[in-house]
């Protein structure tokens, strides 16, 4: 139950200075494309299909079941991300408020968040790419090669190559990374603006009946494939030692990001359901592309859609592994993972081992693992992770009620509830197997932090209570 104050950790990050070995580059514009970067992706290009499968026509409520769910814990991380603009994100909220324990199965969770939806999203990228050769040359990559194993694939290669890439920009510094984001961004809002241009010109309400074949149940799955969309708004607080004026611009940038995305997939929802049958829609790869090339009768406007997705999906790559090494590298400050995990190149200001690291451990699942595996693991740790920052904040007024911030969470403490209540709701609409999965990921993380982290714990080290001696904090590079 070790914690550390709000302080103590805005202290060690060198937050109100130079971060750590980080350069404070990004300002609100910036940071907003990033946070669209994290989001729009798979998601909407790949998992729509999946979501209208569930839900049918009333897809569109299951997008709007998941965006009341985010914009809860939204309001949760804007506080949060303000009193404590660390890179840590979760994983220090929980910190501060409740205990070593607990931030060490919160990082645990956010390896499902930031590095297996790396994986996930990655493995959507074949589909669209495919898509795009054909329009372009004529010819595509085989599907054992390109498609995701389950659905006629053997080895993902195209997954394998978006994860290299997205990490050879990562290591050369924020602000390249910064920019190419910020582009991808501008130009998958361009796109899915396109897509909803041409969809409604064949907008048909006989295809919304019925609304809801599955009745209630199936609005529930749906959301719940549909909160995958959603994943990476709070990849924004990961950027807090390396954003300007962070107190202002983290919270500013979450709330923009929730309501610009929750308005573009509903929009997009009902464009799709409107121009094509639920029945047609559902178990489509590369839905989108299908739509407009039914609705325009060419190959040409399916191929722009294809490369909006290439696009998105490649951007959602980045900044979600940007977001995951920087967690490994406040985790591994504590003293909780190897210190490899914390090291700064001096020349690119980038943990370029770090970084590394997660490419090559995240590019395995991506290249062999099923998507839907992957997409509903990767839900119910990143709701978990929710639901405990929905707690954080309650924590934090009462630990903490003199911390500085500049935004202060609505309707407290019944919006944090809420958060909660709608993070288990979601969670019970993933099914027990995810569930079963869930419980033996959660015990192996229990198991390395009382095999590692509790021994080598720097905080642990000051408090006296190590039962080893932990590793010295190393010179910042």
């Amino acid at each position: 139950m070790r914690i550390k104050s709000p302080a103590q950790l805005v202290a060690e990050s060198g937050t109100d200075r130079e971060g750590h070995g980080l350069k404070r580059t990004m300002g609100l514009f910036q940071l907003v494309c990033f946070g669209v970067g994290a989001i729009v992706g798979t998601g909407i290009f790949v998992g729509l299909s999946d979501s209208v499968s569930e839900a049918g026509p009333a897809v569109v409520v299951s997008f709007a079941l998941a965006a009341i769910t985010c914009v809860f814990t939204a309001f949760s991380f804007a506080e949060l991300g303000s009193a404590i603009p660390v890179s840590g994100s979760s994983y220090s909220f929980a910190y501060a408020t409740l205990g070593e324990r607990i931030a060490f199965l919160t990082g645990w969770c956010l390896l499902l968040e930031y590095g297996v939806s790396v994986s996930a999203v990655a493995v959507g990228w074949g589909q669209y790419l495919n898509e795009l050769l054909g329009t372009l040359t004529g010819h595509q990559l085989p599907a054992a090669l390109a498609a995701p194993p389950g659905d006629g694939g053997t080895v993902n290669i195209p997954a394998v190559v978006v994860i290299l890439l997205a990490a050879t920009l990562l290591v050369r510094g924020i602000r390249e990374s910064a920019r190419a984001t910020a582009a991808m961004a501008v130009v998958k809002l361009a796109v899915l603006a396109l897509f909803c241009a041409v969809a409604f010109t064949a907008y048909e309400s006989g295809n919304l009946s019925p609304f809801a074949p599955h009745e209630l149940a199936g609005i529930t799955s749906g959301a719940s494939l549909a909160f995958f969309s959603y994943i990476g708004f709070d990849a924004i607080t990961t950027a807090g030692e390396e954003v300007k004026n962070p107190r202002r611009n983290i919270p500013l940038a979450i709330m923009i990001c929730i309501g610009l995305v929750t308005l573009l997939y509903c929009t997009v929802a009902l464009g799709a359901i409107g121009a094509m049958s639920a029945d047609d829609v559902a178990d489509k790869p590369a839905a989108l592309s299908l739509i407009v090339d039914k609705v325009t009768g060419s190959d040409l406007g399916g191929g722009i859609i294809a490369f909006g997705a290439v696009v998105a999906i490649a951007s959602v790559v980045l900044a979600v592994m940007y977001g995951q090494t920087r967690i490994l590298m406040s985790m591994s400050r504590d003293g909780l993972v190897p210190r490899i995990f914390q090291r700064v190149s001096p020349r690119t200001a980038t943990p370029v081992a770090n970084t590394w690291i997660v490419a090559a451990v995240f590019a395995v699942p991506a290249a062999v693992v099923p998507l839907d595996v992957v997409m509903n693991l990767t839900t119910i740790g990143t709701l978990a992770v929710m639901a405990v920052v929905n707690v954080a904040v309650i924590a934090l007024r009462r630990r903490h009620p003199g911390t500085e911030t500049s935004f202060r969470v609505p309707l407290f403490p019944l919006s944090p509830v809420l958060g909660v209540l709608f993070c288990l709701y979601l969670m019970w609409g993933t099914g027990w197997t995810t569930w079963v999965q869930f419980a033996v990921f959660l015990a192996a993380g229990a198991l390395l932090y009382a095999l590692y982290g509790r021994r080598n714990s720097l905080l642990a080290a000051t408090s006296g209570e190590a039962s080893v001696t932990p590793q010295r904090q190393p010179q910042e590079a």
